[in-house]
């Protein structure tokens, strides 16, 4: 079962909770409040990969030079 991320609407704490994919947008409790008023959010993760030089004086990757991208996330 994979991880998803929520975040409170009333209290804007922000969890994680195992859930299966079927019951990745049903109504969940909040774990600080207990609020059914929260969504899932997206979740960010980042990749190093070992010889791959970054390109952090633009903030951004090769593809968008620190535009909006999906890629990198500028």
């Amino acid at each position: 079962m994979p991880i998803y991320e929520y975040q409170c609407c009333d209290c804007c704490t922000k969890f994680e909770a195992l859930r299966a994919m079927k019951d990745a947008d049903a109504v969940i409790k909040c774990k600080k409040c207990g609020s059914n008023e929260t969504r899932r959010v997206l979740s960010v993760c980042q990749a190093h990969i070992a010889g791959a030089q970054s390109n952090s004086s633009s903030g951004g990757c090769a593809g968008c030079s620190g535009g909006s991208c999906a890629s990198c996330g500028h």
